[in-house]
């Protein structure tokens, strides 16, 4: 009979209301529980995504050197697609912090870059938010959370953001060691408090990611290009090694032979004696030609003479080996920056072709400082002139032209028939003035 009583529940009314309220509360309290844990699981299995997807790709780059671009591209999509955001944009400093550009962006499914088009056309305020992240130093250091009207940010990104809808938006800097390389931005709608301090866990950890294959990329790159250098170098050398064995020592045998017999046969006939001096110029021109050459694949010493001794040591070279007068004229000249080489080159070329070419009765060096131009450098003959009819191009005229085109110097060759030849190239130094010029130097 006890048995059967207490199986049988309390009529209603005897229910204490307090116990059912208390219940409630618990079933509440462990739904709310099971669904922050829930929440809190779905975001660690989203980190750990982002995280996974961020090594796998830092990984392609470092071992298999993947292209950078195309690793930031995976990146910021993953991440924008794992956070539920709407955009992400990369901005990279330049090697010397001077200049801060936007990269690249990812912008409703669709990623914008200086070489795609319509990246000009973009209304996104890529300059006023490139000069605020340069110039807001807590940005450099750590991860910066703005509300999309924040008073810290330009006006322009302020309208934006509103255009946009953006509500949050979180920048983290790519920082290796004490050097920042860039930053990242992470553009988001309406949020909550847990939303956004789980987006900034994310991007401070995925951004570390990033730098470390941007700063290898770097690295790798600057690799390749001294490797390019050094195998341009060798080459070089290789040349210069092989014009100093097979042409220098070749005309310098058959400039020794040719003084030979000219030593031991002075009573020659007037025509062969003139043939022998002339075959001893002509060998003795090119062996000083081919010296020229191998000085000028070597690199350059670091004491090697100034421009306008070079010119007065090519010239009393050539006079040597003609007798066409060559007048030479040399004003002080701007400081050079390693570049004269390519002006002294074409200045040779020059040169040896209205020696060889112009039947001129004089020739003109000219070298000298031009304001609003810089550096002038001139040969002029009085000669025959170029025939413009033909139909090639001499690989003197391609040499200089290639020269001049590598130090980013205009070459003008003017000429008439019977009216001379002047080559002249004109190159203006870096913070160009003219020596002695007081307002220049102002």
């Amino acid at each position: 009979m006890d048995a059967l009583t207490t199986s049988i529940p309390p009529p209603p009314d005897l229910v204490d209301p307090r116990a059912t309220s208390s219940v409630e509360a618990r079933h509440q309290a462990l739904t709310a529980a099971l669904a922050r844990a829930v929440d809190d699981r779905r975001r660690a299995e989203c980190m750990a995504h982002i995280q996974a997807d961020a090594v796998q790709l830092a990984l392609d780059v470092l071992v298999a050197g993947e292209d950078i671009t195309g690793y930031f591209k995976a990146f910021i999509k993953s991440l924008v697609d794992n956070c539920e955001s709407h955009a992400c944009g990369v901005w990279l400093l330049d090697e010397n912090d001077v200049c801060c550009d936007m990269w690249m962006a990812y912008i409703d499914g669709a990623f914008h870059t200086p070489e795609t088009e319509g990246w000009a056309a973009l209304t996104m305020p890529r300059e006023a938010m490139a000069a605020h992240l340069h110039t807001f130093a807590p940005g450099w250091t750590q991860t910066v959370e703005y509300a999309g009207d924040d008073h810290r940010l330009p006006d322009a990104v302020r309208r934006f953001n509103a255009d946009a809808s953006v509500a949050s938006l979180l920048v983290a800097p790519l920082t290796l060691g004490q050097k920042t390389l860039g930053w990242m931005a992470l553009a988001t709608g309406c949020t909550t408090d847990c939303e956004a301090v789980w987006r900034h866990a994310v991007i401070d950890a995925t951004a570390r990611q990033a730098t470390l294959a941007l700063h290898h990329s770097r690295q790798a790159e600057r690799v390749r290009v001294e490797a390019r250098r050094q195998a341009m170098l060798e080459e070089r050398n290789r040349i210069a090694r092989d014009i100093h064995d097979t042409l220098t020592q070749g005309f310098a045998a058959i400039l020794m032979q040719l003084q030979a017999a000219q030593r031991s046969a002075p009573d020659l006939p007037p025509q062969v004696t003139r043939s022998l001096e002339t075959a001893v110029d002509l060998a003795r021109s090119h062996m000083i030609e081919a010296r020229r050459s191998v000085g000028t694949l070597r690199p350059r010493p670091a004491d090697e003479e100034e421009l306008g001794a070079s010119l007065s040591r090519l010239v009393g070279l050539v006079r040597r080996t003609t007798e066409i007068p060559i007048d030479l004229k040399v004003d002080e000249l701007p400081t050079m920056g390693g570049m004269e080489r390519e002006v002294l080159g074409i200045a040779q070329e020059a040169l040896s072709n209205a020696v060889r070419h112009s039947s001129a009765r004089r020739i003109v060096v000219r070298a000298s400082t031009v304001r609003g131009l810089g550096l002038r450098v001139s040969v002029a003959d009085d000669g025959r002139g170029i025939d413009e009819s033909h139909s090639g191009r001499g690989f003197g005229l391609t040499s200089m032209q290639e020269r001049a085109e590598r130090i980013g110097a205009a070459l003008t060759v003017v000429t008439a028939p019977r009216a001379g030849t002047e080559v002249v190239l004109a190159w203006e130094p870096p913070s160009f003035s003219i020596p002695g010029d007081r307002h220049a130097a102002q």
